[in-house]
């Protein structure tokens, strides 16, 4: 299992993250929110509340989630490595 260790929000939904193995991304969130329990992440104040949750992976103050797994495997189109 991944896990996230350290995030930091950057502008225009991207977050950048570190993974306990010590690779890091940019990952842009801009195709993956917007919709249902996602809507609130389009306003930006509301998206820089992102936390590394117990398990590794993002979290949201509404529950909104994403499993670090999903994130490290992302497709190259997606993310900007580092």
């Amino acid at each position: 299992m991944n896990r996230i260790v350290a995030l930091k929000v950057l502008e225009d939904y991207q977050i950048w993250l570190q993974f306990e193995d010590g690779e890091s991304k940019i990952v842009d969130f801009k195709t993956m929110i917007g919709k249902g329990v996602s809507a609130p992440l389009l306003n930006k104040e509301y998206f820089k509340q992102v936390t590394i949750e117990s398990g590794g992976g993002l979290e949201w103050p509404n529950g909104m989630d994403f499993c670090p797994n999903f994130l490290k495997e992302l497709t190259p189109d997606l993310v900007t490595i580092r």
